[in-house]
């Protein structure tokens, strides 16, 4: 029973990064739906999290009411600059891309996102790098290829790639903005949005890891940053949409698209990241986003009729390649310094166990020495 017990432990986080990359897919599809109908992309990005705000704070409120730390200036700042990166910059920028290109292929742009937390952590120290070891060498060629797929991907769209079910289908669904209508200038444009998209979620990663160290209640975290990220949004589209109408909303996909997003992929998703990356680091926790481009781009061929373009299957190739040298590189580093830690720890408790043996012979050495005499202390 122990060793199933620390079987499941350990299965933990994979099982919650495998769940999230499903919940986010749904989210992508649901999502391109909504936009391509019309709602303006301000607009969800206040009501995602606004439905956030409220799915997850009550939570937050009477699970960690005692244990809930103090919120410090530099923690509130942490939050508000967490807010702008993920509900703000992240959002906005994603949903454009989003809008302007396909849902796998902003999946597939979004693999992106392990190498650039890699190089963020390499700047904050949070991540070391010895070129000459073959480790760090895997991590950094890694981030290259990577990044070689994006540009390839951003540069190159190619021809349609005939799918053998697609092909009696470009009609109706395939005529929407996510297909060859599309012009290069607009998908060139959707690609520097995602690209821009992924650095601010990277960027997010990083910064939650730090923030956690110093406000440890998780779930109360989530709730700050999707309630300042709430309000900061709201400014936004204030200050770039006009018409009243664009705040209006009624039981259609435009909805389920704000709620699904706000309640799945931000407080839910926040939460469990914030786990995560608390228990196996940052670049563990944005391994798993390839799952996602595979989930949405059979949901896509199947359901939306999605086409799929060469320079978009060469560059998710390059990604993904990119990406699982990053993530060896990182799992062997950890692996190295887990049989490194191991003899020190053996060496410190041995260490300890003769020091307590010295003090046990110490104390029974002065305990058995004949007692003096009144007579011979005073001599």
């Amino acid at each position: 029973m122990t060793g199933c017990g620390e079987l499941l432990d350990r299965a933990k986080p994979y099982i919650a990064m495998i769940s999230l990359q499903f919940g986010y897919a749904g989210s992508n599809i649901i999502t391109k739906v909504s936009l391509t109908s019309g709602m303006s992309h301000y607009v969800l990005v206040v009501y995602r999290h606004a439905f956030a705000t409220i799915s997850i704070a009550p939570f937050a409120f009477f699970l960690e009411w005692k244990v809930r730390p103090r919120v410090t200036k530099l923690v509130f700042l942490q939050i508000f600059v967490l807010g702008l990166l993920g509900p703000v910059i992240d959002q906005n920028l994603y949903y454009l891309g989003l809008k302007l290109t396909s849902p796998t292929f902003s999946c597939a742009m979004s693999n992106m996102l392990p190498a650039m937390t890699f190089v963020i952590a390499v700047l904050c120290r949070m991540e070391k790098v010895n070129i000459k070891k073959l480790i760090y060498q895997a991590k950094v060629v890694g981030t290259l290829v990577t990044v070689a797929g994006a540009m390839v991907m951003t540069l190159y769209k190619g021809p349609i790639l005939e799918i053998v079910w697609n092909r009696h289908g470009h009609s109706g669904a395939s005529d929407s903005p996510t297909a060859a209508n599309l012009s290069k200038e607009d998908w060139f444009l959707g690609s520097i949005f995602l690209i821009l998209a992924t650095l601010a979620w990277a960027s997010l990663f990083v910064l939650q890891a730090v923030t956690l160290k110093q406000y440890s209640a998780q779930l109360s975290l989530t709730t700050w940053i999707c309630f300042v990220g709430t309000l900061q949004a709201i400014a936004v589209t204030l200050a770039m949409e006009h018409e009243p109408s664009v705040w209006r909303i009624g039981f259609d996909m435009n909805l389920l698209a704000a709620a699904y997003a706000g309640i799945v992929t931000s407080s839910l998703a926040y939460y469990v990241q914030g786990l995560v990356i608390n228990k196996r680091g940052p670049v563990f926790a944005s391994a798993f986003s390839p799952l996602m481009m595979i989930v949405v781009a059979t949901i896509g061929l199947f359901i939306l009729n999605e086409k799929i373009y060469l320079g978009g299957v060469v560059g998710a190739v390059l990604i993904v390649v990119g990406l699982y040298s990053v993530l060896w590189g990182k799992y062997r580093e950890k692996k190295e310094m887990a049989s490194l830690a191991l003899p020190m720890a053996m060496k410190e408790s041995e260490g300890h166990q003769v020091g307590n043996r010295g003090k046990e012979i110490s104390g029974i050495t002065k305990s058995t020495a004949p007692a003096k005499t009144e007579k011979e202390l005073e001599a």
